[in-house]
């Protein structure tokens, strides 16, 4: 391979990455997936391929079909609630964000919902709402007609729809809003909490079997209130098992508000803070090992940060 050829290919990577992870809503595997799509470009005949970028989005797109059939299986067997692997903003595979749509296909409850849809549903929506590919090309990455990848951008559209207004933050506003959560959180009392919540909101844990997490979602400001306050309060036996290092920091990752948990220097915990117009209206909190290692190698690269001046 030319120097030119694997330049090339480089300066498409974060964008396949991009849009690696919003078909499959893990960074670690969407790192995979486009490095065999490199191998494939490797192996490739090059002389014979007369558009590069579509040529390598329908082999990485191939790549994810096959991959998220099988992870379909995998869920079922998925020890308590599936959440997506947070990322912090300012990384690649947040891809565009010029519009609400782009932000909003890569926000940790899009991802979430988007678990609904069949594969070729997922590719439709994803290519189309957060790339811009017109129905005609993604036909061609489908080898379907554009008329079958309409009604499958109609029917993702469908089951992706949501009545909740999503509200946009800034670095300011997210610290705000995790200081003022972390405090309440800490705060050994419910009300605080209840106060911060909708009265609809949604909690969802995600341990993946590793690490303790409520295997079912909490629905209601007041239960919610309940579940947090009992998290955040240190006995000894959770000091034994986290340790007495942990430090808070407030950052936004998938475009919303979050609290990061740093034990030992790796990051612990992310606690993602979906805000609407009148409170947080989810909280999805990762603690899953498996699903940190992207985040906490990004977090790693970019330090120091700033500890919010709360202690556990």
């Amino acid at each position: 391979m030319s120097t030119r050829e694997a330049d090339l290919f480089e300066s498409y990577r974060g964008r396949l990455e991009a849009i690696a992870y919003r078909l499959l809503g893990s960074a670690g595997d969407a790192e995979d997936i486009v490095q065999e799509t490199f191998l494939r470009w490797h192996a490739a005949d090059r002389s014979l391929i007369e558009t590069p970028e579509a040529w390598l989005t329908k082999v990485l797109t191939n790549l994810c079909l096959n991959q998220l059939t099988s992870a379909r299986m995998r869920r079922e067997s998925y020890v308590g609630q599936w959440l997506p692997e947070p990322v912090l903003a300012g990384d690649r595979m947040l891809g565009p964000a010029d519009t609400a749509e782009q932000r909003e296909s890569v926000s940790l409850a899009m991802l979430t919902l988007m678990e609904r849809l069949s594969p070729n549903e997922r590719v439709v929506y994803v290519l189309r709402e957060a790339f811009g590919y017109a129905h005609r090309e993604i036909a061609d990455i489908l080898d379907l007609t554009e008329a079958n990848c309409q009604q499958l951008y109609r029917r993702a559209k469908q089951h992706v729809s949501t009545d909740r207004s999503r509200v946009e933050v800034d670095a300011a506003t997210a610290r705000r809003v995790v200081e003022e959560f972390l405090a309440a959180a800490l705060s050994g009392d419910t009300e605080p909490l209840v106060r911060l919540l909708t009265d609809g909101a949604v909690s969802v844990a995600d341990g993946g079997g590793r690490l303790p997490a409520r295997k079912i979602p909490v629905v209601g400001a007041f239960d919610i209130a309940r579940y947090l306050r009992h998290v955040f309060q240190p006995t000894p036996a959770k000091r034994a098992f986290v340790g007495d290092d942990a430090v808070f920091y407030a950052v936004v990752a998938n475009g919303a508000p979050a609290l990061l948990v740093e034990v030992g220097g790796r990051v612990y915990g992310v606690i993602g803070l979906e805000p609407g117009p009148d409170g947080v209206a989810a909280i999805h909190i990762q603690v899953n090992p498996d699903k940190l290692a992207h985040i906490t190698r990004q977090w790693s690269a970019t330090g120091p940060h700033e500890p919010l001046d709360r202690k556990w």
